[in-house]
């Protein structure tokens, strides 16, 4: 069986679609870049005033000249280089519009052919660079320069020339400039820029912190761990980055679309031009007219950037939410996933036991869980840290014990105010000849619990069970994915009873228990074939064969792991489940604005279009509508998917 390499780096592209190809694009919009638009504009109402007034003269035509070149040239020739190469392109489409149109007298509608063609593509990639701007604003998140600490000195430097074990120090409003751990001082740190969180996260010695996060309340001194160019700052740009470079399937499709419907558009104006006049004896100049309304109206700029526009908003929109995609391929899939498969420990689970039940029939509750803390206090395996939390939580004082004795593996025995207690599992109070509770324990170990035995001066008082905590979210998430039609099954190396236990009490569509990392991608070879896509959660290190061999890996909490972040599709920032619900919703939403600007996209042309040849499309109106105006459209219908969220997460 091949396994996907799913982390390896996709394919560059040198164009954004052949749509775009020789397209003049302006995506810095200082003053000088609308100049020349502006000085055109002026020059076509002054061309426009001058027939109105006078009527047609050479000032008003060297003005309508004027402005044709001024905001056209670089048109043309992009146009006509991209013909050179065997490429015909929307630039070449407006140029034979605007050339037609003068050359048949209707020489401002030429003019205006090419100005509103102009304002269009302006206007196109102020409001596309609208969906990259949060990772813009991540980038000057980035600090130039940090405070180093050396012999007792300050000074600032460069970030560039900070290197791995130096130490830098932030007081209260400063941001990180590298990645680093705490060696002095507390502090909480908002990381909303890189999770998604709006919560601050309390930060001490031996805690982790990240470049381009804000140190609000204290001072801390950081141990440097990675340099500027290789901190999760840098590496969330660069994927980001990486990501709007791919091509989803459908942006493929359209692309390839757009490349055969392009040529097919210039000849069907050619016969639009021709065909009645020689065949049928009609106006060669009213055709030739409505041949160039045809041109201009099928141009496909708005079905050419239906898809892309859709994609990038929604990775930059997940991206500020602490969701990296690592391509629009990627969302499209997780949109049509019909199964997800999730890793228990550590992602269903927080790989962390906690007390159940605490049960006695001679003994109040606390007063178990008082003389179980008392024998558990000098331990540190899980058993006993979930017992001591649990006390502490219930304000349970620790009682002194006496003629302390460890069985290894069993339990331990000791003095409780002059009475022998004893906590351990079955195996010690067989040994131990203590006659366990009627039939409790295999209650207990049924739910899929590990239970721990009680007893006092040889006599069982109790049980107390524990389980590995679920995470906060589970049920509501699997919830809502079964809610969206979506199959969920848990993956899992426990045994039966206690997988079993889990996916009951998380109502999981599935399970499947004792599975090695190997056997993992056999499962999810299983559920591909019975249902079709499926996405694989998992934390990303000992999931990573499962996450590679799913159409669709998602790692969680891969701000601290670089395996999450190479070997996952998709990473979530932190361990919030919540998030999945969200990358779903946002990823059917995706899909559905993708279809509702292709089908206004056909619709809106073909009326245009149908209308021009009676006569009641003008040149001008074209481009307007058919042109200028939907593109907007379509990027405006794009742009709102930046309001889809989760309740849990912040957009900043």
């Amino acid at each position: 069986m091949t396994v996907r390499p799913s982390h390896e780096r996709r394919e560059e592209h040198s164009h954004e679609g052949e749509h775009r190809e020789g397209k003049v694009h302006v995506h810095e919009h200082t003053k000088e870049s609308w100049l020349p638009l502006a000085i055109s504009g002026v020059a076509i109402l002054l061309g426009l005033a001058s027939r109105y007034l006078q009527g047609p003269s050479l000032l008003s035509d060297i003005l309508l000249i004027g402005a044709m070149i001024i905001s056209g040239y670089k048109l043309a020739e992009t146009g006509l280089r991209s013909l050179f190469r065997g490429n015909i392109t929307i630039n070449l489409l407006i140029t034979l519009a605007a050339t037609g149109g003068f050359a048949i007298g209707h020489l401002e509608e030429g003019a205006a052919v090419i100005f509103l063609f102009n304002i269009a593509e302006k206007l196109e990639d102020y409001a596309a660079d609208r969906a990259r701007r949060s990772i813009e604003a991540l980038m000057e998140l980035k600090p130039e320069v940090a405070t180093i600490r050396k012999e007792g000195e300050e000074r600032t430097v460069p970030v560039e020339e900070v290197w791995p074990g130096e130490v830098f120090v932030v007081r209260p409003g400063d941001r990180m400039p590298l990645d680093g751990m705490v060696v002095e001082g507390v502090s909480s740190v908002n990381q909303a820029t890189i999770t998604g969180e709006s919560a601050p996260v309390a930060k001490e010695i031996g805690e982790e912190v990240y470049a381009g996060t804000i140190n609000l309340d204290g001072f801390l001194a950081v141990k440097v761990t990675k340099i500027a160019g290789e901190t999760v700052l840098d590496r969330i740009l660069q994927l980001v980055e990486e990501a709007e470079e791919s091509r989803s399937p459908t942006e493929a499709f359209v692309d390839r679309f757009a490349r055969v419907y392009t040529p097919v558009v210039i000849a069907l104006a050619i016969l639009v031009a021709v065909v009645p006049p020689f065949v049928l004896g009609q106006s060669l100049h009213n055709w030739i007219y409505k041949a160039l309304v045809m041109l201009v109206v099928a141009c496909p700029c708005a079905l050419a950037i239906s898809t892309p526009v859709a994609m990038v908003s929604a990775i930059a929109s997940a991206g500020r939410n602490g969701v990296l995609v690592k391509g629009s391929t990627f969302i499209e899939q997780v949109s049509n996933t019909k199964a997800i498969a999730f890793d228990k420990t550590g992602t269903l689970t927080q790989g962390e036991l906690g007390v159940t039940d605490i049960i006695s029939p001679t003994l109040p509750e606390r007063e178990l869980l008082r003389r179980a803390v008392a024998l558990e206090a000098k331990a540190e395996h899980p058993i006993a840290r979930a017992i001591l939390e649990r006390a502490r939580a219930e304000g349970v004082e620790v009682s002194e014990t006496t003629d302390f004795k460890a069985y290894a593996g069993r339990g331990v025995e000791a003095c409780i105010e002059d009475r022998t207690c004893c906590i351990g599992n079955l195996r010690l109070f067989e040994e131990l000849g203590i006659k366990p509770l009627d039939g409790l324990v295999e209650k207990l170990e049924a739910e899929g619990k590990t239970v721990v035995l009680v007893s006092e001066d040889d006599c069982a008082v109790g049980a107390i069970a524990l389980m590995d905590k679920i995470r906060e979210g589970a049920v509501e998430t699997i919830r809502e994915l079964k809610g969206q039609g979506v199959r969920v099954e848990m993956l899992t190396g426990d045994n039966e009873v206690t997988a079993r236990a889990i996916a009951e009490k998380l109502d999981m569509d599935g399970y499947k228990a004792h599975l090695l990392p190997e056997e993992k991608v056999d499962a999810i070879e299983k559920i591909r074939s019975e249902y079709g896509l499926v996405a694989m959660v998992g934390d990303g290190v000992n999931d990573a064969p499962a996450l590679a061999a799913a159409d669709v890996g998602i790692a969680m909490g891969a701000i601290g792991s670089d395996v999450a972040l190479e070997t996952a599709d998709i990473a979530l920032m932190e361990d919030e489940l919540s998030r999945i619900t969200y990358l779903v919703k946002l990823s059917k939403a995706t899909m559905g604005r993708i279809r509702e600007n292709i089908a206004a996209s056909l619709l809106v042309k073909l009326v245009v279009a149908a209308l021009a040849f009676p006569g009641l499309v003008t040149l001008w109106i074209a481009v307007a509508v058919g042109d200028m105006g939907l593109s907007l459209a379509v990027i405006f219908n794009s742009l709102r998917l930046g309001r889809i969220r989760s309740d849990k997460l912040v957009i900043f």
